[in-house]
């Protein structure tokens, strides 16, 4: 079965890592072939193709700008055209709003992965809901709970994003390395953050956390993720301004953008994502599983289906009393932290192995009403 997946492709993410380990694990799933179409040229894109995946560049799509929008939609009527696709799937409610209607018009069974949750509010979701889909795969049962606020009656089936639960494993001396490239000493228990600089993803309940942590000299905080909008960017300019002003600047590295987070993963002690808003599911959560390390973060939405007391510790969300008393349980108790470690990769591969996801995503795709839906 050849799947067409059809993304914007402008930013780097969840969605994109997924996207890359779908085709970094061809052999997870012998009878599913998959394609991309992206809007844009960027990161993901050279990812993918250095991957080896086809990779088919439609058009960069402004929606302030129809032209372009007509511009990508002829690119993929022409792409779908040829044939070779049995399904196509349009990741995340942009490519829906945008694409939708060009698949439908194709013929081709229409396949929706909802990665967000959903509301009916923003436009592309109102754009989204012209053009049911066939079917409807959620990243959680948390994000389908949501679905019915954009299209009712439509098949779900739940599909978590892919992890490789085979990180790498560092070496003491590879570990040492990596630390000292980030000024950050050996014997420190070193708590990372890797995520979209994003304000809900609450790195500063963390540093606020953390600054009541500030007597203590056995920790280092890594922040690892870079502005990739305007916003961004100003966010993140005002996480450097909040640590100076936590006097914690000396204790918080915020190492930007990397390509090696596996890596920088494997050298850390423990990962912490408070969110002050639901996560839809959190493939940074898995990532970190998989890292073996204990996971600390908001009791909401997704993340509740990815950390129990096996693997991490669930706070109440805007806490930074709470989440300190967490950290600091952790960092008091090495034996705690190596327990959850020791069970974290195998929660990892519980909720995300790519050979039990693409199978159930394979099974999904067969089991589909073979007559599209017509909106």
């Amino acid at each position: 079965m050849r799947i067409l997946h059809v993304y914007s492709g402008n930013l780097f993410g969840g969605i994109e890592a997924m996207l890359l380990a779908i085709a970094r694990q061809p052999a997870a799933c012998a009878h599913l072939g998959s394609e991309f179409a992206l809007c844009f040229e960027g990161r993901l894109s050279r990812e993918l193709t250095a991957a080896g995946a086809p990779v088919h560049q439609l058009a960069e799509v402004r929606a302030s700008r129809p032209q372009t929008v007509h511009r990508a939609r002829r690119a993929l009527a022409a792409l779908v055209a040829s044939g070779r696709f049995d399904r196509v799937i349009c990741h995340a409610s942009w490519s829906h709003a945008i694409f939708g209607a060009v698949v439908r018009r194709a013929g081709i069974p229409l396949v929706v992965w909802a990665h967000d949750v959903l509301d009916g509010k923003h436009w592309t979701e109102r754009w989204a809901r012209r053009t049911p889909p066939d079917l409807a795969i959620c990243n959680s049962a948390f994000t389908a709970t949501s679905v019915g606020a954009i299209h009712s009656g439509v098949p779900l089936v739940v599909v978590h994003p892919l992890v490789d639960a085979s990180p790498i494993r560092l070496s003491s001396l590879e570990r040492a390395t990596v630390r000292a490239e980030l000024d950050t000493p050996a014997n420190a228990m070193v708590v990372v953050q890797a995520s979209r600089m994003e304000s809900w993803k609450g790195h500063g309940v963390l540093l606020d956390a953390l600054a009541q942590m500030r007597d203590r000299d056995d920790w280092m905080c890594w922040q690892v993720g870079g502005a990739q909008r305007p916003r961004e960017a100003a966010y993140l300019e005002s996480l450097r301004d909040r640590a100076r002003d936590l006097r914690i600047a000396d204790r918080v590295r915020f190492v930007g953008q990397r390509a090696d987070v596996p890596r920088l993963l494997a050298a850390a002690d423990v990962h912490c994502q408070p969110n002050t808003s639901p996560e839809p599911f959190g493939v940074a959560f898995v990532e970190a599983l998989a890292a073996g390390l204990p996971v600390v973060t908001s009791g909401l939405g997704g993340a509740i289906e990815i950390v129990d007391d096996s693997c991490g510790l669930l706070v109440p969300p805007s806490d930074p009393s709470a989440l300190a008393a967490a950290l600091q349980q952790l960092l008091g108790d090495p034996s705690l932290r190596a327990r959850l470690g020791m069970r974290a990769g195998v929660r990892a591969r519980e909720l995300s192995d790519p050979v039990t996801q693409l199978q159930r995503l394979h099974a999904a795709l067969v089991n589909m009403p073979a007559v599209p839906v017509r909106a």
